[in-house]
């Protein structure tokens, strides 16, 4: 029964929800106080779930249902973590558009819509039945999709809303014929019980079928080319939605891969698939955001890479990495979006005293050098020595990633015309970021041991795709650097301008999915 507890958190937030939408309008007497008390009631829930949890250890509640459908806690490691970034993430956002929403003719009916979305994603992150989990997601997209539509005059706001609503169905669909599937081939609908039999080694054809689907519906969900577009498009809605989307609801799709790790493992397969569009999402994702004028858009364009690079974790079966980067990528991307409008003021504000360094060929190199030489002295210090010690192969592939951005990092330092504090700094920094990496995938692996299963041996595929991504992400940080060399060159003007538009992908699917639109019309 104490574990009947987290499901407490969600409940202030639908009240307050209800009470938003019998007023709906401006300046709502009571709404806003209340929605923001409801949100921070959500966070103590949340805190007191993580105390049941180091007290009585990981459990699932009873289930309370009516004809075998109801609702039922499963607290872990997982759900403790994610019940604690949904809550905090949720409070601030609330707290945000309190004062950001005042004096809109709809400020009611947004405070209603943000509670109830925040509510849903407390109810999926904790879920411990396939139903529960179902109906948590689908509910989730469909308040963000009348957040997405708060100005419904704005064509672009339209248009992203319905390219959204496209997927998230696409996604939702693929999620609940995973859910029956499931529950089929169990003979149940409790998510530990299924885990726990995958990792006993009952896995058939139907459990196969089921994380195929698993992995559309995440792709789907967090937006990995060719479907990103509406994720980049949805800047109409106000602040506080996009900082609710890219700090949380699009994590949803990860969170997914990550409470079925265990069914995930068994389809290796699956898993490659997850690996390469995960990887190519992430480098086109980063190499388009460098190009975007916009703050916002810019931001948009790092979820996608972000979401990618996640999604490559789950895909080289780094679980436990997956889910710090939810958490770090969460709460860096909230305040990233709600801090957008102060930090344009101040980037206008400085006045830059001379020319800036840019690094050549030379200083690239020794840049790499010294990153790579930084990453073996302080990953042996943590136990990886070079025959991979007690780290796996993948997460020694996916620090060699991480290095690459230190040596970007590192070669501005190294440039010629750069002052010695800056090189200091750089190193400073760079070796803090080292550190920081092996410390945190510590904690996080060791916090994780026994609810999300162990990284498994890498064979020929794994192998090759661990080669495939250091090589790519290493030429991309290459090419990175060294692009500041290149401006000049018609090319680079050329690839610049081709990059700004994403590659044309996402006009190529709004064409598209515009053709058969018009094709069912006339049918």
């Amino acid at each position: 029964m104490p574990y009947l507890f987290p499901l407490l958190a969600p409940v202030p937030l639908l009240l307050a929800a209800a009470l938003a939408f019998l007023r709906p309008g401006r300046r709502p007497r009571l709404v806003p106080v209340l929605a923001e008390g409801a949100a921070l009631a959500a966070l103590i829930v949340a805190l007191a779930a993580l105390g049941l949890l180091l007290h009585r250890g990981p459990g699932t509640s009873p289930l309370l249902a009516l004809a075998g459908i109801g609702i039922s806690s499963r607290l872990d490691v997982v759900s403790a973590a994610m019940l604690l970034l949904v809550s905090f993430v949720g409070w601030i956002v609330v707290r945000y558009a309190r004062g950001y929403l005042d004096g809109e003719s709809r400020q009611g009916a947004f405070a209603g819509w943000l509670c109830t979305a925040i509510g849903a994603v407390l109810m999926l992150v904790q879920a411990g039945n396939l139903v529960q989990l179902a109906g948590a997601w689908i509910a989730t997209s469909l308040c963000l999709h009348r957040l997405l539509l708060f100005y419904p005059e704005r064509a672009a706001a339209r248009r992203a809303a319905r390219k959204k609503a496209l997927f998230s169905g696409l996604g939702s669909a693929a999620l609940v014929l995973a859910m029956l599937l499931l529950g089929i081939g169990y003979g149940t609908t409790d998510i530990a019980t299924i885990n726990a039999e995958v990792r006993a080694g009952e896995m058939g054809r139907l459990a196969f079928a089921a994380a195929a689907l698993l992995a559309v519906a995440a792709l789907l969900k967090s937006a990995q080319f060719p479907t990103h577009g509406w994720l980049t498009e949805v800047m109409e809605a106000p602040t506080p939605v996009s900082a609710l989307l890219h700090a949380g609801v699009i994590n949803a799709g990860g969170f997914l891969l990550i409470r079925f790790a265990d069914l995930m493992v068994a389809a290796p397969g699956v898993l490659a698939v997850l690996a390469m569009l995960g990887g190519f999402t992430a480098l086109f994702g980063a190499l388009v955001m460098l190009t975007q004028p916009a703050v916002k858009t810019s931001l948009a364009w790092s979820t996608v890479a972000q979401m990618g690079f996640m999604l490559l974790q789950c895909g080289l079966a780094l679980f436990p990495l997956a889910l710090l980067h939810i958490l770090a990528h969460s709460l860096y991307k909230a305040h990233a979006f709600l801090a957008s409008g102060g930090a344009v003021e101040q980037v206008a504000a400085i006045r830059r005293p001379g020319p800036i360094a840019v690094p050549d060929g030379a200083a690239v190199a020794r840049a790499f050098l010294v990153a790579l030489a930084l990453y073996a002295a302080i990953g042996t210090g943590f136990g990886l020595t070079f025959g991979l010690g007690q780290k796996s192969p993948q997460a020694f592939a996916l620090g060699a990633i991480l290095i690459f951005g230190v040596a970007y990092l590192l070669a501005q330092g190294f440039a010629d015309a750069a002052p010695r504090l800056l090189t200091r700094r750089t190193a400073l920094y760079s070796t803090a970021a080292a550190i920081g990496y092996f410390s945190l995938q510590s904690i996080a692996e060791w916090a994780t041991a026994g609810t999300l299963p162990a990284t498994p041996a890498p064979g020929r595929l794994e192998w090759a795709l661990m080669a495939l991504a250091v090589l790519s992400f290493g030429l991309v940080a290459i090419a990175q650097a060294l692009f500041p060399l290149w401006t000049a060159h018609p090319a680079a003007a050329g690839l610049r301008v081709h990059l700004s538009n994403g590659l044309y992908v996402n006009a190529a699917v709004d064409r598209l999915l515009g053709g058969w639109r018009v094709r069912r019309t006339r049918q």
